[in-house]
């Protein structure tokens, strides 16, 4: 097992560059998911990882070896894909061979090592299945064993799961995060949604237009987002963002004075973006709370929790709350209540975050 390293990497396309300089270390046996918007640069990020995507400038280190000019058969990483690409007239145990009989490996070693893999992953009875008789998730584990069964210093997973319904999403995810604990290899694991990203991840690389926006544990980038696109990228809903002013006391948001727990008397006048989770208000007054009186629309049930959907001025709003088992109490909610020691501030120029005086 190795790390990884990525130092000044740039890929570009005659003149048009589309990843910018990037640079990341990941520690051996972590687990780094890439997330960002279509066409932010991970995927093709992680090609140039495993030698399908030429480097135009930087260097990429596995362990001590410079692997920018090494063929991706001499890179020691397995890559598992969107699409399966399993092949259709073999069946499941000559699927995850496949890559071991190229290398010449004698047959009893490969016989054990598809039986321990198998095992792993729940495939044992259907090894003499062809992938055309087997559900997505079970083509998808076939994926993950052809992968597997090379011991790779490298896994590399380019999102595995997004040709799969919810619920096997949910069960893959937590298949993939068990595997990960058991087999402890360095993982680079790519992803348009974030709450894969979230659940998935040791630490979270986002990325847009090409650059690394912020790189953190998931709980770093969700309580404190170095930017208004962090934030409003990670998250489920994304945290809301309101247009404000700083005052001596607080932010002015319309008419109303947001309460901020820290100093800003020096910053009054500055125009800010008022950053605020669904999941930090509350629909009962505190000793440190704002209200916000809102226009409500819509009340979204979730089970034991709700959305609700409203406008607080000119700004539409999102807020989750409990229900209780009830949803009925929630459609006349006229304010919710926001505590000062959970409101985040970006400056409304550059979007970066500010802390807040003492």
């Amino acid at each position: 097992m190795s790390g990884v390293n990525l130092s000044g990497i740039v890929k570009a396309y005659g003149a048009v560059q589309v990843v910018h300089g990037i640079d990341l270390d990941i520690a051996e046996k972590e687990f780094v998911v890439l997330v960002g918007p279509s066409g932010c640069g991970k995927s093709t990020t992680l090609r140039m990882i495993a030698g399908l995507e030429e480097i135009t400038a930087g260097d990429l280190t596995i362990g001590d070896r410079r692997m920018n000019r090494v063929a991706p058969k001499d890179r020691d990483v397995a890559m598992v894909f969107q699409n399966y690409a399993l092949y259709p007239h073999l069946n499941v145990a000559d699927n995850m061979a496949f890559g071991l009989r190229i290398r010449k490996m004698p047959k009893a070693e490969i016989k054990t090592t598809i039986s321990e893999v198998a095992e792993i992953l729940g495939l044992t009875e259907y090894l003499d299945r062809r992938p055309a008789d087997l559900s997505g998730g079970q083509r998808q584990r076939v994926a993950m064993g052809r992968a597997i069964v090379r011991h790779p210093k490298v896994f590399l997973f380019d999102e595995p799961l997004s040709n799969l319904d919810a619920k096997l999403r949910t069960q893959m995810r937590a298949e993939i995060k068990r595997l990960h604990n058991r087999l402890g290899v360095t993982s680079v694991y790519v992803t348009h949604d974030q709450v894969e990203a979230m659940t998935l991840a040791d630490r979270i690389v986002v990325m847009n237009n090409g650059s690394i926006e912020q790189i953190g544990t998931p709980m770093e980038l969700f309580n404190n987002p170095a930017n208004t696109f962090v934030a409003g990228f990670l998250g489920s809903p994304p945290m809301n963002q309101l247009k404000g002013t700083l005052t001596e006391s607080g932010a002015k948001v319309g008419e109303t004075e947001i309460k901020l727990n820290g100093s800003v008397a020096t910053q009054a006048g500055r125009d800010v973006i008022v950053g605020i989770r669904p999941e930090h208000v509350t629909l009962t007054a505190g000793e440190k709370t704002t209200a916000l009186p809102i226009s409500l629309d819509l009340v979204e049930p979730l089970g034991s929790e709700a959305l609700l959907h409203g406008h607080f001025g000119k700004d539409s709003l999102v807020f989750k709350t409990e229900t209780g088992g009830d949803i009925n109490h929630l459609s006349g909610v006229g304010e919710v209540h926001v505590n000062a020691s959970l409101v985040k501030l970006f400056d409304a120029e550059t979007g970066h975050a500010l802390s807040l005086g003492a």
